[in-house]
């Protein structure tokens, strides 16, 4: 009787592993996709590798699918077409060509994404819709220090897990311009904090605004290998992130 007993439990044991497996859900695919941009025809962050880690773990956790590369060639519009977001990932210089911005623009103003990362406001200089894509243009900065961020929007994805302050290490940018008005700035550095800021007692250094049907994000933070590392400011990458998807 005992060894009835076992080879029925045995069977069902193998029956109910076979339902649980025929039952279980395949991976789900990425709610979207997001496209990092990386090349540079100026100054090379040795931290771009670390942000692109850094973004597809964001993926990976996040449900949203990540493409990595250097090649301005994917910037056409079929391919673009694919993309929620496009990230300029410490990119540098001139780093497309006129069809390319022309298929670039035509995405965003279509609604396409962008999220911009520190030296993202050091490239394509003389391409004016870039510029107000953007939001400011880089000027100068000083060395590598903490400082004191101002937190002035705590209901946005990309500032919503910090405090008030958000002290933190970067390369702090001064930009040409203020963009405020023109944008709704996140955040702003405290001069007070840290030393080789030009901006006086409004600098921002994280915002977002619409341009077209599309939505641009940026951020200065980013310069360091460290910053990928550190949970609030990958938070603060995805909200961005997820900002910029209509997400």
């Amino acid at each position: 009787m005992l060894r009835r007993t076992l080879g029925l439990v045995t069977a069902g044991s193998v029956l109910a592993g076979s339902v649980l497996a025929a039952c279980a859900s395949p991976t789900a695919a990425p709610a979207y996709r997001v496209l990092v941009f990386t090349r540079t025809a100026g100054f090379r962050h040795d931290s771009i590798p670390a942000g692109v880690k850094a973004v597809r773990d964001l993926g990976r956790t996040g449900g949203f699918g990540v493409d990595a590369t250097e090649d301005p060639a994917v910037f056409e519009p079929a391919n673009l077409a694919r993309y929620k977001v496009v990230m300029f990932l410490n990119t540098t210089g001139d780093v497309l060509d006129e069809g390319q911005q022309g298929a670039f623009e035509g995405y965003i103003r279509g609604g396409g994404g962008y999220v911009g990362v520190h030296a993202a406001a050091d490239t394509e200089d003389g391409w004016a819709f870039y510029g107000e894509l953007v939001g400011a243009r880089f000027a100068s900065h000083p060395a590598v220090q903490r400082a004191t961020v101002v937190v002035a929007d705590r209901t946005h994805p990309a500032t919503a897990h910090v405090g008030p302050t958000w002290i933190r290490t970067d390369e702090w940018y001064n930009f040409r311009t203020n963009p405020r008005g023109a944008v709704q700035v996140l955040a702003t550095l405290d001069e007070s904090t840290y030393s080789g800021g030009t901006m006086g007692a409004d600098h921002p250094i994280a915002w977002y605004h619409g341009v077209g049907a599309g939505r641009a994000f940026y951020t200065g933070g980013g310069h360091t290998v460290e910053a990928y590392g550190d949970a609030a400011f990958r938070d603060h990458l995805l909200g961005g992130i997820r900002y910029a998807a209509g997400a």
